[in-house]
């Protein structure tokens, strides 16, 4: 079974990860430091939260579909995967100001369950149920965690 969010054994060990980045933290890969990437999280946290909502790109309109399964699928992302650039966080961030957001958007999107959850749709996937966002938004924070050897 594929890890999500409304596990709690899943939000522990994804926050005891977060938990283990420091400002010094080096990316394997990618452009982002470890502060950018918390953000980064953070916006596709609160989008799955309804705290923001964005509206459907049309790229997401015709390529969401076909990556779907891939995206929510059991293999992991290839590295330096695209990032939508409404998503990119290229400014300067505070580290522990970060850490602070994303850690407290996974323990309020997890202990909420799916009656949280948004019912938004997806800015690229479009509809979307609960255990699909719950399972993405650990699949993508992990993503990152492995991006910084976490």
């Amino acid at each position: 079974m594929m890890k999500n969010l409304f596990n709690p054994d899943d939000a522990k060990e994804i926050i005891d990860r977060i938990d283990r980045l420091t400002p010094q933290t080096q990316a394997l890969w990618g452009k982002m430091n470890a502060a950018q990437m918390m953000a980064h999280c953070s916006i596709l946290m609160r989008i799955a939260r309804g705290l923001d909502k964005p509206k459907r790109r049309l790229l997401g309109v015709l390529l969401g579909p076909l990556v779907k399964k891939t995206f929510f699928g059991e293999k992991p992302y290839p590295k330096s995967s695209p990032t939508d650039p409404t998503f990119i966080v290229a400014d300067s961030r505070v580290f522990e100001e970060e850490k602070q957001k994303l850690i407290e958007h996974i323990k309020t999107f997890s202990q909420g369950g799916p009656d949280a959850c948004t019912n938004h749709p997806n800015p690229f996937f479009g509809k979307l149920t609960p255990d699909e966002w719950a399972r993405g938004q650990y699949k993508h924070i992990d993503h990152h965690l492995q991006q910084f050897g976490v």
